[in-house]
């Protein structure tokens, strides 16, 4: 399930979009006119007139010239009403993000960070509300990068007497066996959706080297939401258990790039795609895939 595809940001859905933006305004005003063109012969040609059956050939073409007329107008305003794109979101907002891109025929998400905790609950309700509905999504590619947790670690640790951090095996395990749990189950529910033959889904997890310092969410290719954990933050499962160095995910802000901004933004989405496909090419596969 390699990330190689369209690692150049120049995807299908991208150059689609260009195309669009460069020639839809031209061919809705030839519409228009052609309309407009048709409905009037219609009423002074005979024959073109009783083809359409032409009772309300001249108000059509009336109507097609104040569409003509009015084009520019009602996409100016469209425009205007068009909410910008927010330079920084909160991470229980993640859930607008995963539902907006499953608007699309193709759905892929990128995500590297600690546990995938936040992500992991808005896939888990998409994905099991398609098995029922899968609306215009029929393909789903989901790729976690999550900390290679058998390593020993400074981050996530257990917090010494004097704040240095400490290795915590045990700790490690716990999280480990959480990842192992959200993986299982979202390649569960991919399985499931490619059995009914509707939508073909993949889902996996990878491990990466080194501490959860970034959290980065790739949606479509297109999208890109990028923040860094707390390391120092800390945590205490119980009033009698030691304080632990734990990343609270939740609590992370992320910057927004898109490929509907500048082109500064554009560059930045496609080196994001470029840096995750080439983790992704050299992360581990865990224990529990193998």
């Amino acid at each position: 399930m390699s990330g190689g595809d369209g690692a150049d940001g120049d995807t299908m859905g991208a150059r689609l979009k260009r195309f669009q933006a460069r020639y839809e305004s031209a061919f809705t005003r030839i519409l228009l006119l052609g309309i407009f063109a048709t409905g009037l012969t219609a009423q002074f040609v005979k024959p073109v007139g009783d083809a359409l059956e032409g009772k309300a050939s001249l108000g059509g073409a009336l109507l097609s010239l104040v569409g003509y007329v009015l084009y520019d107008t009602v996409k100016d305003l469209a425009a205007s009403l068009r909410l910008p794109t927010r330079a920084q979101v909160k991470s229980p907002e993640l859930g607008r993000f995963v539902s907006e891109a499953f608007h699309a025929r193709t759905v892929e998400i990128a995500f590297l960070g600690y546990t995938g905790e936040t992500l992991y609950n808005e896939l888990y309700h998409r994905l099991e509300g398609i098995l029922e509905d899968p609306g215009p999504t029929r393909r789903v590619v989901i790729r976690v990068l999550v900390p290679d947790f058998g390593l020993p670690m400074r981050v996530p640790s257990k917090v010494g007497a004097g704040g240095e951090p400490i290795d915590d095996p045990d700790f490690r395990k716990r999280l480990e066996t959480k990842c192992r749990e959200y993986d299982q189950t979202l390649s569960g529910l991919a399985e499931r959706l490619t059995a009914l033959g509707r939508v073909t889904a993949q889902c996996e997890y990878r491990l990466y080297p080194g501490i959860p310092r970034d959290k980065i969410c790739i949606f479509n290719r297109e999208l890109v939401l990028h923040g860094l954990y707390d390391v120092t933050a800390r945590t205490v499962m119980r009033s009698s258990d030691p304080e632990f160095y734990d990343p609270k995910g939740y609590r992370t802000d992320l910057n927004v790039w898109s490929l509907e901004g500048s082109e500064d933004a554009k560059a930045v989405v496609a080196t994001w795609n470029r840096h995750l496909d080439g983790l992704w090419n050299l992360a581990e596969t865990p224990s529990w895939r193998r």
